[in-house]
C-alpha cells in the first residue's frame, strides 16, 4: 500500500473512531507536512528565516490542536495544512516585520516568486493580503493559489481537494496568478 492510500486509510480510521488510528496518523502527517515544507522552501521560501523543520513543527501543532477538525482523506489533509502553513508564514513574516518596521522591505510579484525566488516578509505579506482581496472575489481561485503556492500540491492534487477537475483548476490557476500580478505590481507602484 503506497503512503498516500496508508494516510487515506489512517485519516479514515480516526474519523471513525478507531482508538490505535492516531498513534499511527502522526509520524504520517509529520512526513507529510515535512515534504510540503520543503516543498514550499525550495520554490521560493529562500528569504525566510523560518526553518522547514520549524515550519513542520508550526503547522503540525496548529493541526493537533485543534481538536474541532477531522479530515476526509489525505487531499482533504494536505488542503488544510497548506492553509495551516500559510497562516504560520504569514504569522512569522508579521513579527519579522513589526521588528523591521519595514526599512528594507523589497516587492516581488507573484510570478517571480513562483519562479523560485526568494520571497521576504514583507511579499509574503503583500502576498497574503492579495489572496485575501482575491478571496472576497473568487474563493475558488484563492484556495486554488493557496494549495499550489503554499501546499505544494500538484494540479491533480487541488483537484482532488476542492472536488473540480484538473482543467478547471488550472483555468483557475492561470486566472489567479495573472490577477494577483496585477495587484501586486499595483501595490509595488504605491509602496
Amino acid at each position: 500500500m503506497s503512503v498516500k492510500e496508508q494516510t487515506t486509510q489512517i485519516v479514515l480510521a480516526v474519523a471513525r473512531g478507531e482508538p490505535d488510528a492516531p498513534s499511527e496518523l502522526l509520524p504520517l502527517l509529520y512526513d507529510e507536512l515535512r515534504g510540503l515544507a520543503e516543498a514550499y522552501m525550495r520554490r521560493g521560501g529562500g528569504g525566510q528565516t523560518l526553518q522547514a523543520t520549524a515550519l513542520v513543527h508550526e503547522a503540525y501543532l496548529k493541526l493537533v490542536d485543534d481538536t474541532n477538525l477531522t479530515w476526509n482523506d489525505r487531499a482533504h489533509f494536505r488542503a488544510i495544512a497548506a492553509r495551516a502553513m500559510r497562516q504560520v508564514l504569514v504569522d512569522h513574516a508579521r513579527r519579522r516585520m513589526s521588528q523591521k518596521r519595514g526599512g528594507d522591505w523589497q516587492r516581488v510579484t507573484l510570478g517571480a516568486a513562483v519562479a523560485k525566488s526568494a520571497m521576504g516578509p514583507a511579499d509574503l505579506l503583500a502576498l497574503d493580503e492579495a489572496l485575501t482581496k482575491l478571496e472576497a472575489l473568487d474563493e475558488r481561485q484563492a484556495r486554488v493559489v493557496e494549495k499550489r503556492f503554499f501546499g505544494g500540491l500538484t494540479v491533480e492534487e487541488t483537484a482532488e481537494a476542492l472536488g473540480v477537475s484538473p482543467r478547471t483548476v488550472e483555468m483557475e490557476w492561470r486566472m489567479a496568478k495573472a490577477w494577483l500580478s496585477k495587484t501586486l505590481s499595483e501595490h509595488e507602484g504605491d509602496a
